[in-house]
């Protein structure tokens, strides 16, 4: 690398340049925005594909994410019936809903080397027959045991929508319009943990009874596995194949502020140079390369290039190079925010489906389940403050920085979540404790769902900013803290409560809420620090992963 040329400092890129820079750059844009990753010219790259074939996937995906997750939340519908029909007790039920936390966190850590071997469709495939199995159990369900343990099943069939689905969206859609396809994915989560109990309720209650909580879930998964099957397409494509080397193609759209801005001449004017260090493998013209047959793209199986006979070798050395993730602050950042919300979760879950289902609001398993309806709005608005806009304010805060994109920018969204949020959770279990009606508690309920779906989003695009080859890797370390701390935080959560009272355990929780939040402040003043010292671990992640 010349004078003239900068080194590459992983999350900080050149996101939009000027008309002058654009004189002189190679770079490919869409208006004055910086396209990273660069595509290649393949009709078959999933950053090329057309809007219909594009947004199909996009659809299967996000409906993958809200069924899983409204499976894995379902369970709590049929408590009852469990309860009056074999006397399995609520402790049995939140003991199975440690083990489903388990499940999710740690089939997602298992199950990661796959994606790059195999493909990525056949991830989906497998967790939801292990949904299948999850949901067939719960629906033959007679003794404590089968409550707890089919809830290893249906957590593993979410682990596929836990880091796989965020690395297929990140392979259809650029950097700079992560935020908002992030948002799409908490958004789809959102709706399948809130309408999960909200529809389970209704079956519950109607003359079906409660196992058909678990065979619908059966009957859904199984359509879903069949249209996958002959329509979700494999999103991995492999760049290197086409001139492009991923570490070296890193370094694309790469300048530091200080870089451009102090090159001056003399007389104050920004020097003209080349802003951005050119990838020393130009992509080659494939215009005649053409979209493979109907069936080559429906395949269940892609091997990768480099696979060895059945991979098993790469397979398991692929899965202890993933435990070096636990290595990268960001990741660890993510992970407790992520966690935390699945830790408040299993608190105002449990005193709808306990409190509110007693005296004084005397409400049915469906009158519980209507409670998520704010959440849901809260979280629709959360996930457009922490997506969309969230894309915006960081265009808007690269011009304003010379055209140069840091991640830690992305994080001055998270700070109304640390207002709204442990508001909430001090609204509604005061509101609960002091029995409160409408409006109070459901407003609560609203802020909290804010929360949810705007400190998920952001701490996950922030993840994916800083580390933008590292995707799938930094979301299974995401998964694994945050399955770990709403864990944790299920087993705690009932003996916290009745050993303090709703009153001063939700105080607690906003308490918590509020500092969990406010970790942003050192990820922005140190964030940038700490992807400098991580660089070369960052750099040696990416080249032994891609050896194996």
């Amino acid at each position: 690398m010349t004078s003239e040329q900068v080194d590459y400092l992983p999350g900080t890129s050149r996101l939009v340049e000027s008309y002058d820079e654009a004189a002189i750059s190679h770079l490919k844009k869409h208006g004055d925005i910086v396209l990273s990753p660069q595509p290649t010219n393949s009709v078959n790259d999933p950053l090329n594909w057309s809007v219909p074939r594009k947004y199909w996937n996009v659809a299967l995906l996000c409906f993958i994410t809200a069924l899983t997750a409204a499976t894995s939340n379902d369970a709590g519908s049929a408590q009852t019936g469990m309860n009056d029909e074999y006397g399995i007790s609520w402790a049995a039920m939140n003991t199975g809903a440690g083990v489903l936390f388990v499940g999710i966190g740690y089939c997602t850590l298992l199950i990661s080397p796959a994606a790059w071997l195999y493909g990525r469709k056949i991830t989906y495939i497998v967790c939801l027959t292990l949904g299948v199995i999850g949901a067939i159990w719960m629906a033959n369900v007679h003794t404590t045991m089968d409550s707890i343990w089919n809830q290893l099943f249906v957590g593993a069939s979410e682990a596929c929508a836990e880091a796989n689905v965020q690395l297929s969206l990140s392979d259809m859609f650029f950097q700079h319009q992560r935020g908002t396809v992030i948002g799409i994915y908490v958004l789809s989560t959102s709706i399948g943990t809130y309408l999960g109990p909200l529809i389970g309720g209704y079956i519950a209650d109607s003359n079906m009874g409660w196992r058909w909580v678990g065979w619908w879930s059966v009957i859904i998964s199984c359509v879903t596995i069949l249209v996958c099957l002959f329509t979700l397409e494999e999103t991995s494509f492999h760049r290197d194949g086409y001139g492009i080397n991923i570490v070296q193609g890193m370094n694309e759209t790469v300048m530091t502020e200080e870089g451009y801005k102090n090159d001056k001449h003399d007389d104050g004017q920004t020097a003209t140079k080349d802003i951005s260090p050119r990838n020393s493998f130009p992509s080659p013209e494939v215009a005649s390369e053409t979209k493979p047959s109907y069936w080559r793209r429906m395949r269940l199986i892609t091997p990768a290039p480099n696979l060895i006979g059945t991979g098993f070798k790469q397979y398991m050395r692929r899965l202890f190079h993933t435990l070096r993730i636990f290595g990268f602050p960001a990741v660890i950042y993510s992970g407790i925010q992520w966690g935390a919300q699945d830790a408040w979760l299993t608190f105002y879950l449990t005193l709808e489906e306990d409190n509110w289902t007693s005296a004084p609001w005397n409400y049915s398993d469906v009158g519980s389940g209507i409670m998520n309806v704010p959440c849901l709005i809260g979280a629709v608005i959360g996930c457009f403050w922490g997506g969309y806009l969230s894309d915006q304010f960081v265009i808007w805060m690269a011009k304003r920085n010379g055209g140069i994109r840091e991640a830690e920018h992305r994080l001055w969204m998270m700070y109304p979540c640390a207002i709204f949020s442990p508001l909430g959770m001090l609204l509604f279990g005061i509101g609960t404790a002091y029995e409160w009606t409408w409006p109070v508690p459901y407003v609560a309920l609203g802020f909290i769902g804010f929360g949810w779906g705007c400190a998920g989003d952001l701490s996950m695009a922030y993840l994916m900013d800083a580390y933008p080859e590292m995707v799938l890797e930094g979301m299974v370390g995401v998964a694994v803290v945050n399955n770990t701390i709403g864990c944790i935080f299920t087993f705690t959560a009932s003996p916290w409560l009745s050993a303090s009272g709703t009153r001063d355990c939700f105080i607690a929780i906003g308490v918590l809420d509020f500092f969990f939040v406010m970790l942003t402040v050192p990820m922005m003043i140190w964030g940038k620090a700490c992807r400098s010292w991580t660089k070369n671990r960052y750099l040696d992640f990416v080249r032994i992963r891609d050896e194996i």
